[in-house]
């Protein structure tokens, strides 16, 4: 079992690794190929689900301590995800992947 610090570190290498993989994922595409490539939408929902699962295994005290990053913003992740539906669905995840997680990551990097 891993110290908790050890744990929280590799909570925040599976986020940006996942927020890496997005990146790429969508560099150089337009939304319009994004909403009709399944494999790519599900690519990218999956990838933020997953920062949203491991942000919320991030302790409390931990994100309390460094209030720069919007934990809020990251555990919503999943609930977008699991919420939303259709066009509404896909416009938001494009938001996530293009706008607001590329701005997110930054304040993150630091933490590593």
């Amino acid at each position: 079992m891993l110290h908790p610090d050890e744990q929280v570190k590799a909570y925040l290498w599976d986020i940006r690794d996942a927020a890496r993989d997005v990146a790429k994922f969508v560099r150089g595409v337009k939304f319009e190929e994004f909403e009709k490539n399944k494999v790519l939408r599900y690519a990218v929902e999956r990838q933020l689900r997953l920062i949203g699962d491991v942000a919320d295994h991030i302790p409390p005290k931990y994100r309390e301590k460094h209030p720069e990053i919007d934990w809020g913003k990251l555990m919503g992740l999943h609930h977008m995800i699991e919420h939303q539906y259709g066009d509404t669905l896909a416009k938001r995840v494009w938001l996530a992947a293009t706008e607001s997680l590329p701005e997110m990551m930054g304040n993150l990097e630091k933490l590593l």
